[in-house]
């Protein structure tokens, strides 16, 4: 193929974590965070504030600064964690990329932010399906790059349909952008003629969400130890994750290694690192505080000003994970037992939200937390409450995952709930970023304790007041509990790690 001197790379991407026991996403939800067509998509990624996440501007910037290019916006949809995604609306975004994709040929190259753990009504593989029309449509010379969150769940067609494959390397994910200037690195690499070959793996493991920071663990050493064994013939490798909350047959820890050409170097290095994670295949296992005990250490630090403030993580009710963020299990059990001095949030409840603002600044009334929802997990409570501040939710992100993000939570209150403050928002989010405490007027650093609703992304936002030994992971129900044998599933490969017994492994890989 003959590149001319400003080559053309389409840009492109469905983006989304989808829980399997949380409700549908609707089309709905992608129009309310991201959905852009055209040349809006590359405007969009070049503005200070961008709503996407920061992979796209990533790449974009790194191709500005790496020397001439046109790009070509297709279709980028991105939205918060959820549910399986309508089937319609899929194969609907499916239509508008193939479309504008068939009308912008030829191109020299292709861009897709993809998250990588996808699902629809009617398809637990939506990633693959979107990477492999794309390859037929560009045909098989094309370079395609492709950015994947570390929780992806990787399928043999995901890989074999695109040429450089680059996952998420830290756990809260701070590295978003240079991942995507990375992709830009590979796409202009392959310009120059590198022709990338690839290996795949997928442990028996599928790892419980807080067994997967990147700081330390058995994962951190499984990403280190690639990163470690890089030479100039590897172009990337990527140790994902993966989500167990997928429930699909292609769940599972997974190695993929990109070398610049020869493919026995890419299988060796994938082999080792696979073996590493099998080595430590029993770190993998969740360890959590029981809520008695979270409850004991919330008093103690309100009684005692001389023991650090804590920071209490609601991983069960991770929005960042499907979960719906609105679960009253710790808030009713530290306002029964009297704890105060609590920052809580945030809670998605958009009827109680609502409220707030009709009641107005300084009233009290009784709140009534889920009045509109009465689930399994999500049930409801009431409790006496005073406003004690409003805005209508327009921010941008001050730290970690959110930063520089341009953020719409709809109308928002703070309600003191007896000595603690449960900030309320109307567009479900997770709670990863100080911005939404701060953006009421709340002084974090003055809290005996804050309870997150969220998995490991707060760890990214919430580092400057809080460092590992104050952080205090609750055992709680909740549709992300990392107690994964809390869940009935269905399409989990089994016999798998942390859930079953006597799990077996052969060090073997998949080229492509």
């Amino acid at each position: 193929m003959t590149h001319r001197s400003s080559p053309r790379v389409a840009v492109l991407g469905f983006s989304i974590e989808c829980n399997k026991f949380a409700p549908p996403a609707t089309k709905a939800h992608f129009l309310a965070r991201t959905y852009l067509e055209g040349d809006v998509i590359i405007s969009q990624a070049r503005s200070p504030n961008p709503t996407m996440l920061p992979e796209t501007p990533g790449f974009v910037a790194a191709m500005d600064g790496s020397g001439p290019w046109t790009p070509v916006g297709i279709a980028l949809a991105m939205t918060e964690p959820n549910g399986p995604v309508e089937h319609a609306f899929f194969v609907e975004l499916l239509d508008t990329i193939g479309r504008r994709l068939r009308a912008a040929l030829p191109l020299e190259s292709v861009y897709i932010c993809s998250h990588g753990a996808g699902l629809t009504t009617e398809e637990d593989d939506p990633d693959g399906v979107l990477f492999e029309m794309v390859r037929q449509i560009v045909g098989p010379d094309v370079p395609i790059a492709a950015t994947l969150d570390l929780h992806a769940n990787v399928s043999e067609r995901m890989v074999r349909a695109i040429d450089a494959f680059i996952g998420y390397r830290t756990n809260p994910h701070l590295d978003m952008r240079e991942r995507g200037a990375e992709a830009a690195a590979a796409i202009r690499e392959m310009l120059a003629g590198v022709k990338p070959q690839r290996a795949f793996i997928r442990l028996p493991i599928v790892p419980p969400t807080v067994t997967m920071l990147t700081a330390a663990g058995p994962y951190a050493e499984m990403i280190d130890f690639g990163q470690r064994r890089m030479t100039p013939e590897i172009m990337n490798v990527s140790v994902m994750g993966g989500f167990a909350f997928a429930d699909t047959a292609k769940n599972g820890l997974s190695v993929v290694v990109t070398a610049r050409g020869e493919k026995a170097a890419a299988e060796r290095l994938a082999r080792e690192i696979a073996e590493l994670g099998w080595a430590n295949r029993a770190r993998f296992y969740p360890r959590l505080t029981s809520l008695d005990e979270a409850v004991a250490k919330a008093l103690a630090v309100g009684r005692d000003f001389s023991l650090p403030s804590l920071a209490f993580a609601d991983v069960a009710d991770n929005p960042g994970g499907g979960g719906r963020g609105n679960t009253t299990f710790l808030l009713r059990a530290f306002h029964e037992a009297g704890v105060a001095g609590v920052v809580l949030g945030v809670f998605y409840d958009p009827d109680l939200a609502a409220e707030a603002h009709w009641q107005g600044l300084g009233s009290s009334f009784q709140a009534r937390f889920n009045r509109s929802e009465n689930t399994k997990f999500s049930e409801p409570y009431t409790a006496p409450a005073k406003v004690v501040a409003l805005t209508d939710g327009n921010c941008v992100g001050r730290r970690g995952i959110y930063a520089g993000l341009r953020l719409e939570l709809g109308p928002c209150a703070a309600l003191d709930v007896g000595g603690i403050t449960v900030v309320v928002i109307s567009h479900r989010v997770q709670c990863a970023d100080p911005i939404f405490f701060e953006m009421m007027g709340l002084d974090i650093g003055r809290a005996r304790a804050v309870v997150v609703k969220s998995r490991g992304h707060f760890r990214g936002g919430f580092d400057e007041f809080f460092g590992p030994d104050q952080i205090v992971e609750v055992d709680l129900p909740g549709l992300t509990s990392p107690m994964l044998s809390r869940f009935e599933w269905q399409r989990l490969p089994r016999p798998v790690i942390p859930l079953d017994d006597n799990v077996e492994w052969v060090s073997t890989e998949e080229s492509t």
